[in-house]
C-alpha cells in the first residue's frame, strides 16, 4: 500500500507508510486492516485468474509460468501469496523501509521475490501477465499518470487488478471517522478527497487503453468481517485488460 511512480509519488505518503515497515507483518499492528482485507482480495484475484486462464482451477499454483508485478507492495502481504500461486513476482514500493522488510520476510519464507524501491515508470521491463496495485491509487498525486504507468507494464493478454476506497459519505465514516480512531488504521493514512469512484477509475483505465471486465465491492460487517459484495460504497476492486 504505497505510491510508486516518480511523477506521482507524494513524499509524505512514502514517509507515512515507511514508518510502519517494522509492524507490517504484525496482524495486530498498524497494518491490521490490510491483514483483514488480504484474504478477500486474494479470493477475488484467484477467481479472476481462473476465469482469464482457465483449465487450472484446481491447481495450487495456477500462475506457474506467469510474471506478476505488485506495485505499492508494502512489505509483501500480496506479493508472497502471488509467489505461492506460482508466479515470478516483482514487488515495487516507494519506501525503502518497506522493501527491506519485504525482502527479509520473503527470505524467512524461502520465497524468491524481486523487491525494488523503484518507481514503476523507471522499470525497463514490461510484459507482466498480472499487474496488481492494492489500496495505492488513493495515495498518489497524479492518478492518471499512475494508471498509465501500470498499463505500460501489462502484457497484451494480461490482467490488471486494482482496489481502492470509494469516495462516499460511508467510506469517510468507515475508514476515517471510525477506522482512524478506533478501527486500527493509523491517523493520517487517508485523505477522503483523494478517494476515487469506480466511474472515475474506469475513465482512467480506459484512457490508458484498458477495458474494465469485472468489478466487486468490498463490504464490512462486524460479525463476518470483509466480504465481496455488490456494494461498492466503502471499497471496491476492478479487473481490466488491454482492448
Amino acid at each position: 500500500m504505497m505510491t510508486e511512480t516518480a511523477a506521482t509519488i507524494d513524499p509524505k505518503e512514502a514517509a507515512h507508510f515507511g514508518a510502519m515497515a517494522a509492524e507490517w507483518w504484525d496482524p495486530a499492528g498498524s497494518s491490521a486492516m490490510l491483514h483483514k482485507l488480504n484474504p478477500v482480495r486474494l479470493r477475488y484475484i484467484r477467481t479472476a485468474i481462473d476465469r482469464h486462464w482457465p483449465g487450472r482451477e484446481q491447481a495450487f499454483r495456477p500462475l506457474t509460468g506467469k510474471r506478476a508485478l505488485d506495485v505499492g507492495c508494502g512489505a509483501g502481504l500480496l506479493a508472497e501469496p502471488l509467489a505461492r500461486l506460482g508466479a515470478t513476482v516483482t514487488g515495487l514500493d516507494a519506501a525503502p523501509e518497506n522493501i527491506a522488510a519485504a525482502a527479509a520476510h520473503a527470505r524467512g519464507q524461502h520465497l524468491a521475490i524481486d523487491y525494488r524501491a523503484t518507481p514503476v515508470e523507471d522499470m525497463a521491463e514490461d510484459g507482466f501477465d498480472l499487474v496488481t496495485s492494492m489500496e495505492v491509487i488513493e495515495h498518489v498525486a497524479d492518478p492518471a499518470a499512475f494508471v498509465a504507468a501500470l498499463a505500460a507494464k501489462l502484457a497484451p493478454d494480461g490482467l490488471m487488478i486494482l482496489s481502492t476506497p470509494n469516495r462516499t459519505a460511508l467510506s469517510r465514516f468507515a475508514m476515517i471517522t471510525i477506522g482512524e480512531s478506533v478501527g486500527g488504521i493509523p491517523k493520517g493514512t487517508h485523505d477522503w478527497h483523494k478517494f476515487i469512484t469506480p466511474d472515475e477509475l474506469t475513465v482512467l483505465l480506459e484512457g490508458a487503453g484498458l477495458d474494465v471486465i469485472d468489478s466487486s465491492g468490498l463490504s464490512f460487517a462486524p460479525a463476518r468481517g470483509f466480504t465481496l459484495s455488490a456494494n461498492t460504497a466503502i471499497n471496491y476492486l476492478l479487473t481490466a485488460r488491454h482492448r
